[in-house]
């Protein structure tokens, strides 16, 4: 006669009290509370990492196991938040902030960029087809990507954004370099004026006309 399967342990309901909520949950009685952690953490949304659970004034390790420490059916028991996980959500949320006010910022950084980049593109059109530029256009645009660079190293990045910033560094560093060449350039070329050559007429012959009685 072969060997009998032994019946599974009993299901229990334990009462977890979080906050003003109070929650029934169906657990094995021989379960461990780091298992019943993960059906309240459906059940709170609270991850079970974050949870503590005290039963009996004693907070219970995940490796205890609810029949070995008392735990029956009805059982009420005690579910809080971990200190540590809320200050550590607290930094969490602090950096995501950071970050993304970085982003905003470097963001709107590379707008500008944009558009000094096309006036630097202009110019170097100009000057390569031989025609002089004002100086002043070119040192403006120096000074305001100047600027620009002032801006991005005061932005505090890391991760992603710090790669950004970099990248809108470069490109700063590339339009200032590119007018300081076409500043040499502009320079040796001579300025062009453009004149108009009027043609003169001689004043029409004077007709003289014979007078008739």
């Amino acid at each position: 006669m072969g060997i009998q399967p032994r019946p599974p342990p009993p299901e229990i309901k334990v009462r977890v009290k979080y906050g003003a909520a109070r929650h029934e949950v169906a657990v094995s009685s021989i379960a461990s509370f780091g298992e019943l952690k993960k059906l309240l953490a459906a059940r709170t949304g609270l991850p079970a990492a974050d949870q503590r659970l005290t039963y009996r004034g004693k907070e219970r390790g995940n490796a205890d196991y609810l029949d070995v420490c008392g735990v029956k059916n009805r059982s009420k028991l005690y579910l809080a938040e971990d200190p540590t996980s809320v200050e550590r959500r607290y930094i969490e949320r602090q950096k995501s902030a950071k970050i993304e006010t970085a982003n905003r910022a470097i963001g709107a950084i590379a707008l500008e960029v944009d558009k000094l980049a096309d006036q630097v593109r202009s110019i170097e059109k100009s000057i390569t087809r031989g025609s002089k530029v004002a100086e002043v256009q070119i040192t403006t645009l120096i000074e305001l990507l100047m600027r620009l660079a002032v801006k991005l190293d005061s932005i505090h990045a890391e991760g992603d954004s710090s790669s950004q910033k970099n990248i809108q560094a470069k490109r700063v560093q590339k339009c200032v370099e590119t007018l300081d060449v076409l500043k040499i350039s502009n320079a040796r070329l001579q300025n062009v004026i453009v004149t108009t050559k009027w043609e003169t007429f001689d004043a029409p012959a004077t007709t003289q006309w014979e007078l008739f009685d």
